[in-house]
């Protein structure tokens, strides 16, 4: 198992896992920046595609997580040498994905209009949201389909699949993006804030596709409903609940940001949703060697290489802290063209640059939140994960979020809760590692 870990094997999984995982943040990261630069209406635009894009980020990393139930359940039966017996999972795993996805996105479209205002939209930007989402919202089942396509790859050890996917998805987005957004002279009539909606959705239905037919072609998971209940799928179960829990934790601290910065006034909504898109980016980049640590983790655990896993563990972990300290390095050379690339408002931009530092001095700490959370989820800990991120967010996010709101440090204050939330994560996953798994190495 030692050639399982090194470095050449870590980074053949890890930088395909980092190119398409960061596919997502680069959708809503287009739709930002084109938005954002819309003659007249672009500030108002950029504030709701950050409203929205947040409740949607919320829906999806709220459902998606069977994305790491079915990788850590398929993983741990390969190293197991028992792949067989798990090959019909997939099919029924999937179904249910796509059932929730429908049962959410049924249940919210009737209430957009209530859903913004509680997020402290208003007027024309309340307008744009409600709009923009009606929408977008639609690409929203495929994302789960395509999110539990990439865990079945994953748990078969291969990210290359998911990452062609994300990119022709990402290239697709972009192009129609331009055309859409800002119309084609003599052919296409901009379409402004909604042609970066329909930009998303198609694009989203070329992934779901792709995704679809390339399963079917390059492995021999089955999508036939064989059997009733399948007998891991109790666990699936039980871990998704966990994990659904957590998410909702961790979608409670990112729309308490958004609703805080809303309510600052439309030139922080804005700024905040560039600082987001960002963070979004440097999380999904540092979260390939989380993807790493969840495929290596379950096969390890499988496997019961104790040893082989405490030295993966640490060798991911260095390497998200490495890419970490790179991604900030950078940052912090160009604040100001970082923040022109979604906006050229100048009070937008001052905002921006005012509190920026915050985020980018924490991407260290986010890495051993980041990659401990894959490892974690491919070693099937998820009831762990779940009251680390219920306690990081009502005991850290949220008492700090109060007090910086009764000192009125503004934006400041909401970045730094969110670093708080971030520290109490990192910590909490390398004692319980500590603690648990390095004395079964002895």
């Amino acid at each position: 198992m030692s050639t399982l870990i090194s470095f050449k094997n870590i980074n053949k999984l890890a930088i395909p896992a980092i190119i398409s995982g960061i596919a997502e943040p680069i959708l809503s990261a287009t739709d930002t920046a084109v938005v954002g630069n819309i003659p007249v209406t672009g500030t108002e635009s950029l504030a709701a595609v950050g409203i929205v894009g947040s409740f949607l980020s919320m829906l999806i990393w709220v459902l998606a997580q069977t994305r790491a139930v079915i990788s850590a359940i398929i993983s741990q039966y390969l190293g197991a040498g028992k792949l067989e017996e798990v090959k019909t999972l997939p099919a029924q795993a999937i179904l249910f994905n796509i059932g929730l996805s429908i049962i959410v996105l049924l249940a919210t479209v009737p209430f957009i209009k209530e859903i913004f205002t509680v997020l402290e939209a208003k007027g024309q930007v309340l307008e744009y949201c409600i709009s923009y989402y009606r929408i977008r919202v639609w690409g929203f089942p495929l994302s789960l389909f395509v999110f539990a396509i990439f865990g079945i790859f994953r748990g078969l050890q291969n990210t290359f699949w998911p990452m062609v996917i994300a990119l022709i998805g990402v290239v697709a987005n972009i192009g129609l993006d331009f055309a859409l957004v800002y119309g084609i002279k003599g052919i296409v009539e901009p379409m402004h804030l909604d042609g970066a909606a329909w930009a998303s959705l198609v694009s989203q239905i070329i992934m779901a596709i792709l995704s679809l037919v390339l399963l079917l072609k390059k492995t021999d998971v089955s999508l036939r409903l064989e059997r009733l209940w399948h007998p891991e799928m109790k666990r699936f179960l039980i871990m998704s609940g966990n994990l659904f829990i957590r998410s909702l934790a961790l979608n409670i601290t990112l729309m308490l940001a958004v609703r805080e910065a809303t309510r600052l006034g439309t030139n922080y909504i804005a700024a905040h949703s560039i600082a987001i898109q960002l963070w979004l980016f440097f999380a999904f980049f540092i979260d390939g060697y989380g993807g790493a640590g969840n495929i290596l983790g379950g096969r390890l655990l499988g496997a019961k290489e104790y040893k082989t896993l405490i030295a993966m563990a640490k060798k991911v972990t260095i390497y998200g802290i490495i890419v970490a300290c790179l991604l900030g390095s950078i940052a912090l050379l160009f604040p100001e063209e970082l923040g022109m690339i979604f906006s050229k408002d100048e009070a937008v931009l001052s905002i921006f640059k005012d509190f920026f530092y915050i985020v980018v001095i924490m991407l260290p700490i986010n890495a051993l939140a980041f990659v401990g959370d894959g490892l974690f989820k491919g070693m099937g800990e998820t009831g762990y994960l779940r009251n680390v991120l219920l306690g990081s967010t009502f005991l850290g996010f949220i008492p700090t979020l109060l007090i910086a709101r009764y000192f009125e440090w503004q934006l400041h204050g909401v970045w730094i809760a969110i670093s708080v939330w971030m520290f109490v994560r990192g910590i909490a996953l390398v004692i319980k590692f500590k603690q648990k798994y390095v004395p079964l190495s002895v």
